[in-house]
């Protein structure tokens, strides 16, 4: 249990270098920046569309709309771009963008 724990753990702080690498990349198309900059400020956001003291739906809007989000934004961008920063990522290159 422990170990699914932290390898879901360890995918997902992956999954977000990858996501600020795409933002930094300059080969992003500005709207797929603007809906992933959305999704970011939603997840952060004091308040949501649905209230979370809402049994049930005030947690759904959050598992659903932010990975939405992403889910659009990633894509507008090209596959080449969101590969090449996985590997950047796998690489243990985090630090070099193009």
């Amino acid at each position: 249990m422990f170990g699914k724990l932290k390898s879901f753990a360890l995918r997902v702080k992956r999954e977000i270098q990858v996501y600020y690498l795409v933002l930094k990349d300059s080969r992003t198309p500005k709207p797929a920046k603007v809906v992933l900059w959305l999704a970011v400020g939603y997840a952060f956001l004091p308040f949501d569309i649905i209230p979370d003291f809402i049994p049930v739906l005030g947690q759904l809007d959050d598992i659903i709309i932010v990975p939405g989000l992403i889910f659009v934004a990633l894509m507008m961008v090209p596959k080449e771009i969101v590969e090449d920063r996985r590997k950047q990522i796998e690489g243990g290159k985090i630090g070099q963008t193009k």
